[in-house]
């Protein structure tokens, strides 16, 4: 079953148990599915769903830390939940071992020396590792090996 058809069909499922949170959550997911689909003319695969997700893990993060900051805790807790319900729909997040062993692997691959060949070594390592690791983690870490 696709990542689209699941979601479609937890949105159902959130309906019927009238778990109007979750069923909030998985309607927000399921317009922007909708919309990328729209503008774009294509039919969205797994893995252009699962970046979405990431994109909307990622804003919602932002979006927590800053109602906690303001002291907005009912706020912050709601994209908390939000975060939750989306990141069951991403792969396996890799442990650190296997995210470093792709890094080396990804850097052995491209041939990368130095600082110069980040942006190579990014570009090879965005699709093996999407969805389950942050880029940012990911990014620190090639810098460390290259430098």
């Amino acid at each position: 079953m696709s990542l689209k058809e699941q979601i479609s069909q937890d949105t159902k499922a959130a309906m019927k148990a009238r778990d109007k949170q979750r069923l909030g959550t998985l309607r927000l997911l399921g317009a922007a599915i909708k919309q990328r689909e729209v503008d774009d003319r294509v039919e969205l695969s797994d893995d252009d769903i699962t970046a979405i997700i990431t994109k909307m893990i990622k804003q919602r993060k932002d979006s927590a830390e800053q109602y906690q900051q303001a002291g907005r805790t009912e706020l912050a807790e709601q994209e908390n939940y939000e975060i939750s319900v989306l990141q069951a729909y991403l792969p396996e997040p890799l442990s650190e071992a296997e995210l470093d062993a792709v890094i080396q692997a990804t850097i052995n691959e491209t041939g990368a020396s130095s600082m110069a060949d980040m942006g190579v070594v990014m570009n090879a390592l965005r699709p093996k590792i999407a969805g389950r690791a942050d880029m940012g983690v990911a990014s620190a870490k090639i810098r460390a090996l290259l430098s």
